[in-house]
């Protein structure tokens, strides 16, 4: 006789017998699972289901390998293909995207049916009440084992699988960064299986303020770290492709980013998401008055300051009568023409803006005329002062 490491011996007879019910128990076994299992129940028709009842089959006459007293632990025995087999079946559990639920308990229901089944012809093969106790032990150990090696095929996939979709995703964040064409960002957001919202809002902030923050609670949103597209040092920085972030979704956004150093850029069409980081990448570097920086509230400031040369060209001209003055001269004359402009000549007004007298503005207003003739009535001399000016306001 052959000893089992829980000390059941059964007789090569009592084996040889129970192996002819196997095609039994393993039809038994299969049918209780599907009754009681229903997530299984599509999974046994077909080709696939004589897979499956293949290794239910082969799980069983591993099990009485191990009965007769063949060790688990031996790569050569039976029962390394058993395992082997409960392992890929996580993983493939992990790979259709189920828990570990239903697997579980199709092993339970199978070890309570097969224990039913082989208990049943133990009693007819005369074995005694305290073999078929340590019969029962061993089929729960046995199932244990089968159930710890599915547990791990499944959490080795999900880490994989992971990790794989990781990188997916972090190639089409940079994709959309950097303005992919469309064909190429659908297929990368397939590969990675990233349902794509509405619109993305790209969010550039320190990496350090990043941590743990998830702005509106969307699992679309995208995060990127190190080597960003348009910065030449992008080390503790990291940006935020937040999904569907506009409308209502805006100022709780903003709220979220408060005190986080954050530039937050406009709500793009998914595939423009490059637009709104663009927009992030040229705030930054704008003088920061509130956090976050809001680009909706920069429009002005962004277009001014969207061509320095050409603005700074167009100041040059559009100042040029001034430039012959004495540089304190000039400076009092530029802020007096400056809120002049934007306050439409309301001499009280542009007193109280620069904290003199009214007689001091039509003082110096009058030396602007005499700069500046018939053109400052001229709209288009208007425009380019009204815009060459600006910058100072936007500075």
């Amino acid at each position: 006789m052959a000893s089992t490491p829980l000390g059941l011996e059964l007789g090569p007879e009592s084996v040889a017998t129970f192996r002819t019910q196997l095609p039994g128990v393993a039809e038994a076994t299969v049918a209780a699972i599907v009754a009681e299992v229903p997530s299984y129940a599509d999974a046994f028709t077909g080709p696939m289901g004589e897979t499956i009842r293949g290794m239910v089959e082969l799980a069983l006459r591993a099990f009485l390998s191990l009965a007769s007293g063949a060790r688990g632990g031996d790569p050569g025995t039976p029962l390394a293909p058993a395992l082997e087999g409960a392992y890929a079946l996580g993983r493939g559990e992990a790979r259709s995207g189920r828990s570990m639920d239903a697997l579980l308990s199709a092993y339970r229901v199978g070890a309570r049916v097969a224990w039913r089944e082989l208990a049943d012809e133990g009693v007819a093969l005369g074995l005694s009440a305290p073999v078929l106790v340590q019969f029962a032990e061993l089929v729960f150990a046995y199932i244990d084992q089968l159930s710890a090696s599915s547990v791990a095929g499944h959490a080795d996939e999900l880490a994989v699988s992971g990790r794989v979709r990781e990188r997916y995703l972090d190639r089409l964040g940079r994709q959309l960064l950097t303005g992919e064409p469309e064909h190429v960002l659908l297929a990368s957001a397939e590969q990675a299986g990233w349902p794509a919202p509405r619109t993305l809002t790209a969010v550039l902030l320190p990496e350090s303020r990043a941590h743990g923050l998830d702005p509106l609670g969307d699992t679309r949103t995208l995060r990127l770290t190190e080597d960003l597209p348009g910065i030449e040092d992008a080390s503790g920085l990291a940006v935020l492709l937040v999904a569907d972030a506009d409308g209502p979704a805006r100022p709780r956004l903003l709220r979220a980013l408060r005190d986080r150093d954050a530039v937050v850029g406009p709500a793009r069409p998914w595939q423009h998401a490059s637009s709104s980081y663009r927009r992030v990448l040229h705030a930054r570097a704008l003088p920061r008055t509130a956090s976050p920086v809001d680009t909706e509230e920069l429009l002005v400031d962004l277009v001014l300051t969207a061509d320095p040369e050409a603005l700074a060209d167009l100041r040059a001209r559009a100042l040029a009568p001034l430039a012959d003055l004495r540089p304190v001269t000039a400076h009092k004359l530029t802020q007096t023409l400056r809120a002049w402009l934007l306050h439409q000549g309301r001499r009280d007004e542009v007193a109280a803006e620069l904290y003199v007298h009214p007689q001091t503005v039509r003082y110096r207003v009058g030396q602007l005329r005499e700069l500046y003739g018939d053109r400052l009535h001229d709209p288009a001399t208007v425009l380019a002062l009204t815009v060459a000016l600006g910058v100072e306001q936007a500075g």
